[in-house]
């Protein structure tokens, strides 16, 4: 994994922890500057990136990123659990985003679920972003969204709730019953069909179509 941010002691910080991870493998750090470059020359599978950069913005960064041919999985760094920035990052592709003052113990465990296929919000700040508090969480369903969602199969729907939770492929494959590549598969049949870039994005959809609020229903 590669660490992207413009102060070297965060930078320092964040490889110190995960180094200790015998799992998690930090191929590299940057500033914003340099991250697109080293990104494309050291081929990372998760990239942890800082929002907001005074050289190069963590949003020019992603979008460099999700430009490249196999990119990354991407989750963006923020010190505020309200930035506003996150809502853009969303729409721009991430898989996510994790507050600076996370704790150490739970960071190897995120870049796990990350590289895994899954979805990472901070605590402080998932309700706020699937529900009430923020321009995505008030955003009503379009009658376009849920016409995406009820064209999914039902077993593309039974992978969309999980997914919407946050599991990583492994876990909603073990819920389901399915392999990791089946759900790969099913996941990317998802994201095609509902129009979206991302598993946060997706969830989102989910989310504002009610689709959550009617399995619930139906346990």
């Amino acid at each position: 994994m590669v660490i992207v941010d413009d102060e070297a002691l965060v930078r320092s910080g964040f490889e110190l922890i995960l180094g200790t991870a015998p799992d998690v493998d930090v191929v590299g750090t940057s500033s914003g500057g340099g991250a697109a470059a080293l990104i494309a020359e050291r081929l990372p599978d998760v990239v942890l990136l800082d929002i907001r950069m005074p050289d190069v913005d963590g949003l020019t960064v992603l979008r460099q990123i999700r430009a490249m041919a196999e990119p990354p999985v991407v989750a963006m760094l923020t010190t505020f659990d309200t930035d506003e920035y996150v809502v853009t990052a969303l729409r721009s592709g991430a898989a996510g985003f994790l507050l600076k003052d996370t704790e150490p113990e739970q960071l190897a465990q995120l870049v796990r679920t990350l590289a895994a296929g899954g979805v990472v919000l901070s605590p402080k700040a998932a309700t706020s972003l699937l529900h009430a508090d923020n321009e995505l969480g008030r955003m009503a369903a379009t009658d376009a969204e849920v016409a995406r969602v009820r064209a999914l199969t039902e077993r593309e729907r039974d992978v969309l709730v999980p997914l919407a939770e946050g599991l990583s492929n492994a876990e909603i494959g073990q819920r389901l019953f399915l392999s990791v590549g089946t759900v790969k598969d099913h996941v990317s049949a998802i994201l095609t069909k509902l129009r979206v870039g991302s598993r946060v994005q997706a969830a989102l959809v989910a989310q504002r179509a009610g689709l959550l609020a009617e399995r619930n229903r139906d346990r």
